[in-house]
């Protein structure tokens, strides 16, 4: 067995002792805590409980860390004590080149000024090894809320904070409503004169220390005077395990038709894709990045991006 298979083991072993110590300790079932989960949004299965407990497996995805932060809640433990223990084994592994995802070099001057202003050093580095964004649109076919949740890692050093960033190339709009939902608070914000690029700085709960990772979630409002958007997407200045784009339509601005668009630093593909019968699209990549994965929509003829929702 290698020195890393050592480590996992020992980390898996560790959380595992703590969690059935945990759930003894109250005392409640396996079957009580995957019902508590399931009423917070987490459906984890008693199986995946089970196989943490024995400590068969550990958590790793987005969404199980995230039902590890609400198990420590449920067990009246305290905040980490259970997702500290799966830290000790996180490797920054191959980190690969750390680029400017999209391919225009004043919209990255542009960033760069905004990272400037937050006080933050460019290029970020921390990377997101696990995201998932979801967007709402509303009745009037128009990106309306987005919810991202990641894992991020530290790559170097000790960081205290990350800079997240809404950018619109070629489109000025005004500030959206950037908010910390859980993982840290927003202790700054920006807006580039340009309009093109509106930046906060999400202060993490705790400092990460390389290689450590932390879950965080943010939110993305836009504003009534923001200029009508039928895109969304996300973009990655490096390499992550897994990006998940999921847009929810509304039942009443089901688009007639909807397209794909990543852009790689060896171009940009287009490709068209279905609705699934709920009425949204998801877009998966694996080991993706740099660059950005996006989905468009529009209602009539596809050279009529401004037709009105039927």
């Amino acid at each position: 067995m290698s020195y890393e298979d050592d480590a996992y083991k020992t980390a898996s072993d560790s959380f595992a002792n703590a969690l059935r110590d945990a759930i003894n300790a109250r005392p409640v079932t396996l079957s009580w805590l995957q019902r508590r989960l399931k009423a917070r949004g987490n459906h984890v299965s008693m199986a995946t409980l089970s196989y943490w407990r024995s400590g068969a497996r550990r958590p790793e995805g987005v969404q199980s860390l995230a039902a590890v932060t609400d198990i420590e809640h449920l067990l009246g433990l305290d905040t980490g004590s259970l997702s500290r223990l799966l830290r000790s084994t996180n490797r920054t592994g191959p980190l690969g080149p750390n680029q400017f995802p999209i391919d225009e070099q004043e919209l990255e001057q542009a960033v760069i000024d905004v990272f400037d202003a937050l006080g933050a050093e460019y290029p970020d580095t921390s990377r997101e090894l696990t995201t998932h964004s979801v967007t709402d649109v509303g009745a009037d076919g128009n990106v309306r809320r987005c919810v991202t949740r990641s894992i991020v890692q530290s790559t170097a050093g000790t960081i205290t904070s990350i800079p997240f960033l809404e950018i619109s190339p070629g489109v000025r709009t005004p500030p959206p409503l950037l908010e910390a939902v859980s993982g840290g608070r927003i202790s700054q914000r920006y807006s580039h004169p340009d309009g093109e690029v509106h930046g906060v700085l999400f202060e993490l709960d705790l400092p990460l220390t390389a290689p450590e990772t932390a879950i965080v979630e943010w939110s993305v409002e836009l504003p009534p005077n923001y200029p009508p958007t039928r895109e969304t997407g996300h973009a990655l200045a490096q390499k992550s395990r897994e990006l998940l784009v999921w847009t929810r339509f509304h039942p009443d601005a089901i688009p007639d038709w909807c397209e794909e668009h990543v852009e790689t630093p060896e171009g940009v593909t287009i490709t068209p894709v279905p609705l699934t019968r709920g009425g949204s699209v998801h877009l998966v990549r694996r080991a993706f990045g740099p660059g950005a994965l996006e989905l468009r929509w529009g209602y009539g003829p596809r050279d009529s991006a401004q037709g009105q929702p039927g």
